[in-house]
């Protein structure tokens, strides 16, 4: 989008006709600005573009027929055809710059063209408005987009939507609260917190995650009470924010409750968190809950053990001694991912003998084979970088 002229062409024609209060008087004008006898613009307003086959061609021609297309199409099923509308702006400048004459009845007929990339914004943002779903979420991609590039008038625009989510369509709120990193900032506070409070709304998900992305720690209590809501992506979510905020008061409802939630995924999502929180008391939750062995499928639980480093990987090497070889393949997974070198001869002692098999019916030695590569990769990558 480095291009804006190009951008600004491309959109012209169309925003021009999108704003027109009665569009078939606006194509028939731009008819009429290319020179056209009455009787190929009756013709083109008609729908009858057979009747239009034998025109000479020109340098006005390609316009015209464009034009008369989209009148076609507006006759016809009334539907607009966004393509053909992107085609007018820049086929109407090319017109003017090749044959002067008719500068003035196309620039009457369409109006100035915008003055880079500000004038797109504009129309972007009024865009959100529009009553057709597809113009609403192509604008809040673009207006992403200008905001990715700096714009600030395209971060304003985003702030408008981000700011109260009982005016906006859910999904374009949604998709602006996805890239809130963007141009969020502690003018938010209050709508998100709205947002957050309100927990039928079928974004709160999302305003829990752009709460954490924004650091907005007053957000903790709502946030927590999302733990306890009926839809589990709506409490992965809230596990997923308080991670990121490292919430250190959310490690008992962590634990009590989502630790071993119905859904897999909220469980994994949990124990991420815990990792992520960190401190004596998130690693000894994870750590009683692999002990208890509640769920044959715990992978998860490891990996969120192994997010702690270099201090746990003393008591998971002791672990791989345990009778239990459902525990001892949990301990060669959080090795691997802890990628310690001191991790490496235990891994290899068990992917050589531990035959043994576990609940799920896998072997030992395949957990810790994986856990080697893990291992191995993890540190290549880090020697590369």
């Amino acid at each position: 989008m480095t291009d804006h002229r190009d951008a600004v062409l491309c959109l012209w024609g169309r925003q021009l006709y999108e704003r027109q209060g009665d569009p078939l008087a606006w194509v028939e004008a731009v008819l009429e600005a290319t020179g056209r006898p009455p009787t190929a613009v009756s013709a083109a307003m008609s729908g009858q573009l057979d009747a239009l086959a034998d025109s000479p061609s020109d340098r006005a021609w390609l316009l015209f027929r464009t034009v008369a297309k989209l009148a076609a199409n507006l006759r016809g099923d009334g539907h607009y055809d966004a393509d053909v509308g992107t085609r007018i702006g820049p086929l109407a400048l090319r017109l003017s710059e090749l044959e002067p004459p008719l500068a003035g009845p196309l620039g009457a007929a369409l109006g100035h063209l915008p003055d880079g990339p500000a004038s797109l914004v504009t129309v972007h943002a009024a865009e959100l408005s529009s009553g057709i779903c597809t113009i609403r979420l192509q604008a809040i991609d673009a207006l992403l987009e200008w905001a990715e590039l700096g714009h600030p008038q395209a971060g304003a625009a985003l702030s408008e939507v981000a700011s109260d989510h009982r005016t906006q369509d859910v999904t374009v709120w949604t998709k602006a609260l996805n890239r809130i990193a963007l141009f969020g900032d502690a003018s938010l506070e209050p709508g998100l917190l709205r947002a957050l409070a309100d927990t039928g709304h079928r974004g709160v998900r999302w305003s829990a995650l752009a709460c954490a992305e924004l650091g907005f720690h007053r957000a903790v209590p709502l946030i927590t009470a999302l733990l306890e809501h009926p839809d589990p992506m709506v409490r992965e979510a809230a596990c997923e924010a308080l991670g990121l905020l490292e919430e250190h008061t959310a490690i008992p409802a962590l634990t009590a409750r989502r630790l071993n939630d119905e859904t897999t995924w909220v469980r994994s999502r949990a124990a991420q968190a815990l990792g992520q929180i960190g401190g004596d008391q998130a690693l000894a939750a994870l750590w009683q809950a692999m002990m208890e062995r509640r769920n044959p499928k715990a992978s998860h639980l490891a990996s969120a053990i192994a997010a702690f480093g270099p201090p746990v990987v003393d008591d998971l090497i002791a672990l791989t001694t345990d009778p239990d070889p459902d525990l001892r393949a949990l301990a060669c997974r959080a090795l691997g991912s802890t990628a310690d070198e001191r991790a490496l001869p235990a891994l290899e002692h068990l992917a050589a003998h531990d035959l043994a098999r576990t609940t799920l019916g896998g072997l030992v030695a395949t957990a810790a084979k994986q856990g080697l590569r893990t291992a191995h990769r993890i540190r290549a990558r880090t020697a590369s970088t």
